[in-house]
């Protein structure tokens, strides 16, 4: 088997850093990272995926809504198609009411959790530009909870500050009713090995996908599939650009990539939620949407790796757009695999790059494995 090559200088399941990251997918990651991309106002960050995997791909495309996939045509005689996929969006804010005095009132935007809101820079894409604005903190003094008893706003109670006294004034500076908001901290190393930041959920995976990719142009000859990379819009509130994409493209075969709870820190009931470390490699998910033969399949692919693998169970749904792929048309066999995350949908998600560079060897040698011979369906 080749050696395979990617991302990082180093073809190890060892420590891997962002110093020893490709700096032109070091520079990409972070770009990527900082661009705000909220649900429904996806374009801008896939922009910058679509210019940067047209690089390692016969062709990138995309759908009326922004869903966007590059294309690498398989060598064999009727090779079959092998779609792996991320989301694209991240979760935010939207105005939803502007007062007379100049304040904004704020809906989410997918999952935004309102717990961590107060006190927090945001940025709002409005019609002249990127106005800053600030969620606002009444001082505990003057709440109606105190020390010891404080309580998560609901999301009508928070209020933006942009620094106008008037609605006018809000207008004056290009905003309205409609526009999006994402909060303001942007991705840094933490650590020797982690990144941290906010829309580490999913954009990380629309990383993921691009490395795939050249690993896949960099080897010796083309995969005998052809493989399809989706960046999907729109998951974060029901996984809507994986759908078209899925029924538009008819895959044979689908590897959904998202993140995973990662449940070793303090006050997580592994009872409930399972036993996902950081750090401690890909995660496969087991049940409902994942097909019995795609998963046997990543378990393969992992043990000639020799990769260390995590497990989970699905016991109604996912809760990702493997749900929203796999009963496409006739069926699309489909099968989950997950980077571990620790605090999801704040602005301090935090990955390791052991589990990046993992998740990216595991993904090229699922297509590698490929052949024209392949059938996911069952045998009755």
């Amino acid at each position: 088997m080749n050696k395979r090559v990617n991302s990082f200088s180093q073809i190890s399941f060892g420590p891997a850093t962002l110093g020893s990251m490709d700096k032109l997918a070091k520079t990409f990651l972070f770009d990527l990272l900082n661009t705000p991309s909220p649900t429904g106002f996806e374009l801008p960050g896939q922009r910058k995926w679509a210019a940067y995997a047209r690089q390692f791909s016969d062709r990138v495309e995309n759908d009326a809504y922004g869903t966007a996939w590059a294309t690498i045509d398989g060598r064999g005689k009727k090779p079959k198609k092998v779609m792996i996929e991320a989301h694209a969006d991240e979760i935010g804010f939207i105005i939803k009411h502007i007062t007379k005095e100049g304040w904004l009132r704020i809906d989410r935007i997918g999952g935004s959790d309102t717990a961590t809101a107060r006190g927090r820079r945001i940025q709002i894409l409005g019609d002249k530009g990127t106005v800053h604005g600030i969620i606002g903190n009444t001082a505990i003094h003057l709440r109606k909870d105190s020390l010891g008893d404080e309580k998560a706003p609901k999301i009508y109670e928070l209020y933006v500050d942009v620094g106008a006294s008037s609605a006018e004034g809000v207008a004056e500076m290009g905003l309205r009713v409609g526009h999006p908001a994402v909060y303001l901290d942007a991705a840094e190393e933490f650590a020797k090995n982690r990144i941290v930041g906010r829309a580490l959920d999913n954009r990380l995976g629309g990383f993921i996908l691009t490395q795939v990719l050249a690993n896949l142009h960099r080897a010796k000859k083309r995969p005998a599939a052809t493989v399809i990379a989706v960046n999907a819009v729109q998951e974060e509130i029901g996984g809507h650009g994986a759908k078209m994409a899925a029924h538009r493209l008819r895959p044979d075969v689908c590897v959904v990539l998202d993140v995973t709870h990662a449940t070793e820190t303090p006050g997580i009931d592994s009872a409930m939620h399972g036993e996902v470390k950081l750090g401690g490699g890909p995660s496969i998910t087991h049940g409902t949407c994942n097909h019995p033969n795609v998963v046997r399949r990543l378990l393969d692919c992992a043990e000639r790796l020799k990769m260390p693998i995590q497990h989970e169970s699905s016991s109604r749904y996912s809760g990702t757009d493997t749900d929203v792929i796999f009963d496409v048309r006739e069926g699309i066999p489909s099968g989950l695999v997950s980077l571990p995350l620790r605090y999801m949908h704040s602005v301090v998600e935090m990955a390791d790059l052991a589990d990046v560079e993992q998740v990216i060897s595991l993904l090229t040698e699922f297509v590698l494995s490929i052949t024209d011979a392949d059938e996911f369906s069952v045998q009755l």
